[in-house]
């Protein structure tokens, strides 16, 4: 089948590339970057390069195609993840593609502003179509961010306590789930699953970390304003940090997304779990 894949050769993405053309199909990755058409190349993927606001290159990229995967890229201006969330709705429906795969997010249900309320736009928008809306936890690898912390303070943390469970999720399982639903196109209408790799509290990523790393760790409670400083620190935007990591720590300390999870009885499913995660970790550390 012809399969057109979004993201470049992020984590995820490279790993569905990977899977796909492995079993035959032919993979057309999308990229905006020419330094990384020998890399897709390689893969025996087609690369495409352009920008995904670009309406009228991603209708070219997705006509043709049995199915899609669609990802918003992450970038620190709401306005991009706004534009791409609607040039993917109106490039799906021009380019008549029957079958897509899109990467949400856990907190799309609880969407109010920012980043979130985009990822629910989208799967809002995907009407009259087959797609299955994939939404992960937060990503192991978000906690290679926290390295430098760990090695001069010894702690990490987040807006909410260390009792409190956090669902997530390694990019490798969400890869092996996109990939297998792209390769075999099985299921119809609209579909939501979540994908969960491990549910661990703070206390527990902190210990686990702290086992493989040979160091003591404390998970510390940050201040909603201690953490939306921390992260404009690092580069962030104000409003993506404030509406998107600073949310989605609200809606975790306040037992949001654990009910809404819990409600809906969706199991653990992903393969790697958490203590898998931790000796990459100590390899990057």
């Amino acid at each position: 089948m012809k399969i057109t894949i979004t993201g470049s050769l992020g984590n995820i993405s490279r790993g569905i590339t990977e899977i796909l053309t492995a079993k035959g199909h032919q993979v057309t990755v999308v990229t905006q970057s020419p330094e990384r058409v020998k890399a897709i190349e390689d893969l025996n993927a087609t690369a495409a390069v352009g920008s995904v606001e670009d309406i009228d290159f991603l209708v070219n990229a997705f006509k043709g195609a049995d199915a899609v995967y669609t990802m918003i890229p992450p970038n620190n201006n709401p306005d991009f993840m706004t534009s791409v969330s609607r040039n993917y709705a109106k490039a799906i429906e021009q380019a008549g593609v029957r079958y897509v795969v899109n990467l949400s997010s856990v907190g799309s249900p609880l969407a109010g502003q920012g980043p979130l309320k985009e990822y629910h736009n989208l799967e809002e928008s995907l009407n009259g179509i087959n797609v299955l809306h994939l939404r992960p936890g937060m990503f192991y690898t978000n906690f290679f961010g926290a390295i430098e912390m760990i090695k001069h303070q010894h702690i990490i943390g987040n807006n909410f306590d260390g009792t409190v469970d956090m669902f997530m999720t390694h990019p490798h399982d969400i890869a092996a789930v996109a990939a297998d639903a792209l390769d075999t196109l099985s299921f119809t209408g609209v579909n939501i699953h979540y994908l969960v790799s491990d549910k661990k509290n703070g206390n527990e990523v902190a210990q686990i970390l702290a086992d493989v790393i040979g160091q003591p760790i404390s998970w510390v409670p940050f201040t909603d304003e201690q953490l939306l400083q921390g992260l404009m620190q690092n580069g962030f935007s104000k409003e993506l940090a404030e509406n998107y990591f600073v949310a989605m720590g609200v809606a975790i300390r306040e037992g949001l997304l654990s009910t809404h999870y819990q409600q809906n009885k969706y199991p653990v499913s992903g393969k790697i779990t958490f203590k898998d995660f931790a000796t990459d970790f100590a390899r990057a550390f």
